[in-house]
């Protein structure tokens, strides 16, 4: 207890809340890697230089898609930028990835995804084979995931100003149900999930690029998750508050998001987060917690209390969640935080990170 009647930790949070509520500003002069990791940096930067500037109601939810009305429907429109190293990896690449990728932004949007744009930008020297590859993998996605790629763009650069070929995409869904969804959405009292084992992709991503002597049986989670939303909707119906996808700064940013937008605490059980031992085994390796590493077939759903064993049993049902897990509640206190309690009986805190350790995974 200090002087002024209140605890050292009160304080500490105090802190930590007013830190929060500051105005974003970006003080660096230049854009670093961190800027482009979904951390701290990334949410800076949004907030401060592009919401700033194109500030509207669309925008501000800052959602992974934009959600409105046009002709008597309700539909969703999200875009995204594929720039990982390697282009190739195990279970998928940079192809399949843009297609997934943009496919889930819809879907936890609460959407059908319908139609995507293509855009890319390659570099002059880049293997035409390689492009074809790319495009068959983007083929065979779409078609999975029952969408069209409708509309692109190609740009080329001179050699040695681009690194092979980015990938831009667009797309856009339908609302077939009239669900609210958000990331200020949670109330105390709702279950948090997990779709299956996380930190896949991020791991995959990271050995491939073969500069650490680590050998790991472990490949990217890249999947399409319209059907897995669509199965957790049927069951849960109005009791879904909030799917996010758990991609760039994994699980951890996802859940501060929830808690910051909604004013309440999350309360995570460590023992209860799925992490195959492959992926555990190589973040203990390099001192990276599982909970920060990104995914790209997973996603983090948020719904009533009463609506829990309903959704993870239709998680379970579909053969991308079949490992989910029910792994913490939400709570009126304290209000903006995530905390952990962990294997070992103690609680901390799980923060965002300025940058992520793993940059140019999507």
């Amino acid at each position: 207890m200090t002087d002024t009647g209140i605890t050292r930790e009160e304080q500490v949070l105090e802190r930590i809340d007013r830190a929060r509520h500051r105005k974003a500003r970006v003080r660096e002069e230049h854009i670093t890697m961190a800027h482009g990791a979904g951390g701290k940096a990334t949410q800076t930067l949004i907030e401060a230089v592009f919401l700033d500037a194109f500030r509207n109601p669309l925008l501000e939810p800052l959602e992974d898609g934009a959600v409105f009305g046009a002709g008597g429907a309700r539909l969703a429109f999200t875009t995204d930028s594929y720039v990982v190293s390697p282009l190739f990896f195990p279970g998928g690449d940079i192809g399949d990835l843009a297609v997934n990728g943009t496919v889930n932004d819809l879907s936890v949007c609460g959407a059908r995804p319908l139609y995507l744009s293509a855009g890319f930008v390659l570099e002059e020297g880049f293997p035409v084979e390689d492009l074809r590859r790319i495009s068959a993998s983007m083929a065979r996605a779409a078609a999975a995931a029952e969408v069209s790629i409708v509309t692109g763009d190609t740009k080329v650069v001179q050699r040695g100003k681009a690194d092979g070929c980015y990938v831009t995409t667009a797309g856009v869904g339908l609302l077939e149900r009239d669900a609210r969804l958000g990331v200020a959405h949670a109330r105390p009292g709702d279950a948090v999930l997990v779709s299956g084992p996380v930190g896949e992709h991020g791991v995959t991503i990271m050995l491939a690029r073969g500069e650490l002597d680590i050998e790991a049986d472990v490949t990217s989670d890249t999947a399409p998750l319209n059907g897995l939303v669509a199965a957790l909707q049927a069951a849960a119906g109005e009791g879904v508050r909030c799917l996010r996808d758990a991609t760039r700064g994994g699980v951890a940013t996802i859940l501060n998001e929830i808690a910051r937008a909604s004013g309440v605490a999350v309360v995570v059980e460590e023992d209860a987060v799925p992490v195959r031992p492959a992926v555990r085994g190589a973040c203990e390796l390099l001192g990276i917690d599982p909970l920060y590493v990104a995914c790209e077939g997973r996603m983090v759903a948020v719904v009533g209390g009463g609506s829990a064993e309903p959704a993870l049993a239709a998680l379970r049902s579909h053969p991308l969640g079949e490992h989910a897990a029910i792994v913490g509640r939400v709570r009126d206190d304290p209000p903006g935080l995530v905390l952990l309690k962990t294997a070992f009986g103690g609680t901390r805190i799980i923060d965002v990170l300025v940058g992520d350790p793993l940059p140019r995974i999507c």
